[in-house]
């Protein structure tokens, strides 16, 4: 097992000479396209000129694009570690490259979007354009939102001071921090802002509240420069928006997305309409915890008879046995994945906090990231990640490269996916205790993965239209609203003591601007894939079709080919009657048991 991530495929090293090379290579594959495009116009009026264009962007994608390998490996290398300036400078360089290359080059897309409506018919219609047709309609589709080649340039020029650079420096700050608190020993013991984060939900009562007490202390110290940021990069958004003529705050990432807005404020009204599930689901907890009320940093807290640790070994090996039952291939990527290094296992001061599955170009490796510390949730989050991975392997195998990614508000089917079969696994054969614990886990997964994050996506629509109304937010007043929204989903069983109104100041996905949508509308569309497994294993078939399309046709387009219609309520509705299933079986076993209140 390699534990860490092994970056020989990309570089040997931080001072590898072929960096520089790269970067000739990256600039002359980018110069010969410019000069051989630039100042044409045969492109914009002939398909079969077209064809030959498109040819060449997606070789020069395939290879280097926007994404080469330095700004890759730098990026991943500062996700390891944010404490060292030396790889900060190294990415910032990588990045300004990466974002003149993005204004060099924009002349491409621009030019097509602005072509007129009867040749992009001809265009869409042409037998030589097959192969680009989906790829042309996103083009065409974003043509009202573009501003003028010069003013793309100087919003992706400010882009670093006015956006990226205060997000950076937030989550920084925090990867930085380290508290002495209780350990599951009992002892004190210095721990970082990753390993705080995790004691939040040890089953010990008091490492909990010590852990939350130096959680919320961090956040406390950081609130007032989060408020700067915060309010920086709403404004940011703001300007972008009025600039482009969005008439809406949320509407940018639909259309970046592929994703009519209507689908998403569908999806949207189904899962509030089922907030009282969720409130219904933290009475039971609490019940089960013997409590009239959790505290806020207690709502994930497993429900476990006794405390079970997994070695990642141990994880790795259920997960493998799962991903085998349903296709081979999909262990073969996991197994694949551990002997190669491309993923990095264990929390470490200065590594960012969380997990993801990274990838770039089609042509680069696939890394994971995870910061494992033996939980069960641990185990499920490797699942849910290599979902992302298994999702980029199976798109390199059948798309090109301007196919190779997915619409964000079907990101996360793969991960919760396989996911959920990793939790039928260790449901399959345990006896009434601790099938009740791991129906409690899988319900508040469902739980935050649906509910917690529309709540988020609600807050982050306050947050934008209140701002704009104000101008600026104090951060009482966005703790405020925060606190507000939370409730909303959790309901009087959860407090929202002192503390809970600064947990925004972590919370990254809303500086990726309505990202969150995306954990619900994966799960819901999830749920429907898994239904057809389960009553014909065969239909995995259809499964890795879907996982394979990537950006081949929009998400309506993509899953009416397998016979799901997501753009009814009713299908939203459908999936969230499986949670409310889960939560009626939850229920009974909970009276069964006789249950079970617990300190």
């Amino acid at each position: 097992m390699k534990l860490e991530w092994d970056f020989s495929p990309l570089f040997s090293g931080d001072s590898d000479p072929k960096i520089e090379q790269n970067r000739k290579k990256w600039q002359s594959a980018t110069d010969t396209f410019i000069k051989k495009w630039k100042n044409r116009t045969d492109y914009l009026t002939k398909p079969s000129v077209l064809k030959e264009a498109l040819d060449d962007y997606e070789a020069w994608s395939r290879r280097y694009g926007v994404e080469a390998d330095e700004l890759y490996y730098f990026w991943l290398r500062s996700t390891q570690d944010q404490l060292d300036t030396t790889i900060k400078a190294k990415f910032r360089a990588a990045d300004a490259h990466s974002k003149n290359l993005i204004n060099d080059t924009r002349f491409f897309e621009h030019a097509l979007a602005k072509i007129d409506k009867k040749t992009q018919e001809l265009f869409l219609k042409s037998a030589e354009l097959k192969a680009y047709r989906h790829v042309l309609e996103r083009i065409f589709q974003t043509a009202k939102y573009l501003l003028s080649e010069e003013e793309e340039r100087i919003l992706t020029l400010k882009s670093a001071s006015a956006y990226e650079s205060w997000v950076r420096m937030v989550s920084s700050f925090l990867s930085k921090e380290e508290r002495e608190i209780l350990n599951e020993k009992g002892k004190k013991e210095t721990k970082t802002f990753s390993d705080i984060l995790s004691l939040l939900n040890s089953q010990n009562k008091k490492v909990r509240d010590d852990a939350a007490r130096a959680f919320n202390d961090i956040l406390a110290k950081h609130a007032e420069l989060a408020e700067a940021e915060i309010n920086a990069i709403l404004e940011d958004k703001k300007v972008n928006d009025t600039l482009r003529g969005y008439t809406r705050a949320d509407q940018s990432r639909h259309v970046a997305d592929d994703m009519e807005s209507e689908v998403v404020d569908a999806m949207l009204k189904a899962v509030k309409k089922a907030f009282s599930l969720s409130k219904d689901y933290y009475a039971l907890k609490a019940a089960l915890f013997g409590k009239k009320q959790l505290a806020y940093h207690e709502r994930n807290v497993p429900f476990e008879l006794e405390e079970k640790n997994y070695s990642f070994k141990e994880a790795a090996q259920l997960v493998t046995d799962v991903f085998s039952d349903l296709d081979k291939e999909f262990a073969d990527y996991l197994t694949s994945f551990i002997e190669n290094g491309q993923i990095d296992v264990f929390p470490k001061k200065g590594k960012t906090s969380g997990a993801f599955c990274a990838h770039g170009l089609i042509t680069q490796p696939t890394y994971v990231l995870l910061n494992f510390t033996k939980k069960l949730s641990d185990v499920t989050t490797l699942a849910h990640e290599m979902g992302h991975a298994i999702n980029n392997e199976l798109m390199k195998k059948k798309q090109h490269a301007l196919y190779f990614g997915t619409s964000l508000g079907t990101a996360e089917c793969a991960s919760t996916f396989m996911e959920d079969f990793v939790f039928e696994r260790l449901l399959k054969d345990a006896d009434d205790p601790t099938r009740l614990a791991l129906l409690m886990e899988k319900l508040n997964s469902d739980v935050s993965s649906i509910m917690r994050q529309v709540a988020c996506y609600q807050f982050e629509l306050e947050l934008h239209k209140t701002y704009r109304e104000k101008n600026y937010l104090s951060v009482q007043e966005i703790g405020a609203l925060f606190q507000k929204h939370m409730s909303a989903y959790m309901g009087p069983a959860v407090s929202n003591d002192e503390g809970s109104e600064n947990w925004w100041v972590y919370w990254g996905h809303i500086r990726r601007y309505f990202y969150n949508y995306s954990y619900a509308s994966g799960l819901l569309i999830s749920k429907a894939l898994q239904k057809r497994v389960r009553e014909q294993p065969e239909y995995i078939e259809q499964v890795k079709q879907f996982l394979s399309t990537g950006l081949f046709a929009s998400p309506k387009e993509t899953f009416a080919k397998i016979g799901i219609d997501i753009s009814t309520p009713e299908f939203w509705s459908e999936g969230i009657s499986e949670i409310q299933r889960l939560f009626d079986q939850t229920k009974e076993l909970a009276k069964k048991l006789g249950k079970t209140l617990r300190s």
